[in-house]
């Protein structure tokens, strides 16, 4: 097994200590004092603390023998830096030294290379500023966002320096005209004073007064921004390090990715599993709202939304090991992270579940969820009106400026003008609230596109049989329709599902399409002639369903760009049985169709096709129905014509 050194004097050391601590290697990590030594993870790292001389360094290496030393310490070390380097070379030990970038951001602060760099970083994060790099710098901070309202400024108490400060736009009351040298305590004692999140100072060393700055930032909890640095010896940043430690010695990267439901929005809502993901990350990805309400001063953020995005940026910043993305209400209910999951198989998933809109809202009206059907209109087309009708309870997802209006102005559309509607806005955040009334009552308010809606139907019915009366659908003599019996048990022999993908080809006056619908069904309603196509709308629009839809022309040909369908039934084929059933059979092998005949020769073909296709399940039952009329005193049976139904499941097609 291979042997490493780390010297792990930042937080890049102790995260190189972390990678390696999940590694099929052994890892000596040296720090200089008992509180680094804590910070590090137990288990197979082996911790050396105490400052080390050269010698002891030499004698270490020798000792153990190590392929490699890594040398993380900090860039103000460079004592420590030249004795590893030294102790290497007496004792032909590899060395390898981790840059720290400028610019790059950690628990020790934010290194760049001038003012203008660290006004550029400043301009960025939230948070009051304490200056403490002298009035002729103050020039190069002035563009900042806010800057006389964030900085305060720490000058020499002379003329000069407080007429640099006014031009610049401070107020006296930002200005800390005072005379060094400054203790920890003296420095500890401003921050407060200012309520400061950043100090931003020179690399000026021991005498400049460095070190006290850089303990009262720590001590705070406040960042450096610190300007300039020494030489570095030559050396690899994390990126180009990972790949020589994981080619060199067979390690793999595997990040760490939280993926972090934050409820509905404030702080309140979430959980303290959420808070510490959120608080141990190192950088967060997510949408531009929901990073505002997460990101603490000087995080690391990501702006991205789309689940691809999201995997690239993971694997594209390796010098990030804990990552939280951010999912606003529950990781399961209606969330990205469904489609993010998949993409990241080569890293360590964490889902940390959040309180979703749906219990929130729920929770503030007083109603139970457990009998509530969930949908989402966001970005997507669903038949709400059809929901409500079913369902007693309905929750919703909305998307989009007003749609939460616009989904009221559809219930009235559709006679559900007197349901129960709750539209909660801007649920969890300071600007929260709910609008309670009838759809017909709000169906003429504006909402915005941060609502839920919730909706009532006392009324609500879910059809469990089939064959509405024949007199509840608009009828054209030129236009022929399969009656509520025959209709009845081909809807039994179909078998649909709630989620069912149906094609009714030859739909004609939209009698099968209807009932389908009405079972929840999405519907794809096929036919050619015109006057048919005019009544399908009208009972598209009688029934108010918005889960058919219409496709003009001839099957199969306009049935080739239609999705997959689960169920297919076939009242008129316009000649082209065996073509539309071979394209049902390409779509999908399992599907199961019901076709009707009266015909001899339909009843003819379908036995043909059904046998060269080579159906698994095949059924044929003749049906005769006979209603009675009133003929004077007597009711007479009236028969119909015999219809013969077909059902075919499943097959595959066999050459003749």
């Amino acid at each position: 097994m291979y042997k490493l050194c780390v010297f792990a004097g930042t937080t890049e050391g102790r995260e190189l200590a972390e990678f390696l601590a999940d590694q099929p290697v052994q890892t000596v990590v040296c720090v200089a004092t008992e509180y680094g030594g804590s910070l590090l993870p137990g288990g197979k790292l082996e911790v050396l603390t105490g400052r080390l001389t050269r010698e002891q360094m030499q004698e270490l290496f020798a000792r153990r023998g190590f392929d490699l030393v890594v040398d993380a310490t900090h860039p103000y070390a460079q004592a420590v830096t030249q004795n590893i380097c030294s102790a290497c070379e007496d004792t032909k030990t590899p060395y390898l030294r981790l840059l720290r970038p400028d610019g790059a951001e950690s628990g020790d602060g934010v290194y760049v290379e001038d003012a203008a760099a660290a006004a550029a970083y400043l301009d960025r994060v939230e948070g009051n500023v304490l200056l403490t790099t002298g009035s002729k710098e103050l020039q190069a901070f002035a563009g900042m966002r806010d800057f006389a309202e964030r900085v305060y400024a720490r000058v020499l108490p002379m003329e000069e320096s407080l007429e640099l400060c006014r031009k610049a736009g401070l107020a006296p009351a930002h200005i800390l005209a005072m005379q060094g040298p400054f203790s920890k305590e003296m420095n500890l004692a401003m921050l407060h004073m200012t309520q400061s999140k950043y100090l931003v100072t020179k690399a000026s060393g021991t005498t400049g007064g460095f070190p006290e700055k850089a303990e009262a930032a720590r001590e705070a909890g406040v960042r450096l921004v610190c300007i300039g640095r020494p030489p570095q010896v030559a050396g690899l940043d994390w990126d180009q390090a990972l790949d020589l430690l994981c080619s060199r010695f067979g390690l793999t990267w595997q990040p760490q990715v939280d993926i972090v439901g934050i409820g509905p929005g404030g702080r309140g809502q979430r959980t303290w599993e959420a808070e510490q993901a959120l608080e141990n990350a190192q950088c967060l990805i997510g949408a531009r709202r929901m990073l505002q309400s997460t990101a603490r001063p000087g995080q690391a953020q990501m702006e991205a939304i789309a689940p691809e995005t999201i995997a690239s940026c993971i694997r594209s910043h390796r010098h990030y090991r804990r990552w939280a993305v951010v999912m606003s209400g529950d990781t399961g209910f209606f969330s990205g992270t469904k489609k993010l999951l998949p993409l990241l198989q080569d890293c360590r998933v964490r889902l940390i579940p959040g309180i979703s809109s749906m219990s929130y809202l729920c929770a503030r009206l007083g109603v139970s969820y457990e009998q509530t059907l969930a949908v989402s209109l966001h970005g997507r087309q669903r038949d709400i009106c059809g929901d409500v009708r079913r369902s007693r309870q309905v929750f919703a997802l909305t998307g989009g400026e007003n749609r939460a209006g616009q989904l009221c102005q559809r219930l009235c559309s559709q006679g559900l003008g007197d349901v129960f509607v709750a539209v909660g806005q801007e649920l969890g955040y300071p600007a929260e609230r709910i609008t309670r009334g009838t759809a017909k009552e709000l169906a003429q308010q504006v909402f915005p596109s941060l609502s839920a809606v919730y909706v009532e139907n006392p009324r609500a019915s879910k059809p469990l049989t089939w064959g509405l009366p024949d007199e509840n659908f608009l009828r054209r003599e030129s236009v022929p329709m399969t009656k509520s019996e025959v209709r009845s048990v081909c809807l039994s022999k179909l078998r649909l599902t709630e989620d069912a993908v149906v094609w009714d080809v030859g739909a004609g006056s939209g009698s099968v399409s209807v009932e389908m619908a009405l079972g929840a069904a999405q519907v794809y309603a096929i036919e050619y002639r015109r006057e048919a196509l005019e009544l399908l709308e009208e009972n598209k629009a009688h029934f108010g369903l918005e889960n058919i839809t219409i496709v003009p022309g001839k099957a199969p040909e306009v049935c080739r760009e239609l999705p997959a369908p689960t169920h297919v039934f076939l009242g008129g084929t316009g000649g082209n049985l065996e073509g539309i059933l071979t394209l049902v059979l390409e779509k999908n092998p399992a599907a199961r169709i019901v076709a009707t005949a009266i015909a001899l020769e339909s009843v003819a073909e379908l036995t043909r096709c059904a046998g060269k296709l080579g159906f698994s399940h095949r059924e044929v039952v003749s049906l005769t129905v006979a209603k009675a009329r009133q003929t004077g005193p007597y009711q007479l049976m009236m028969g119909q014509n015999p219809i013969y139904i077909f059902t075919m499941e499943g097959g595959s097609v066999c050459t003749p």
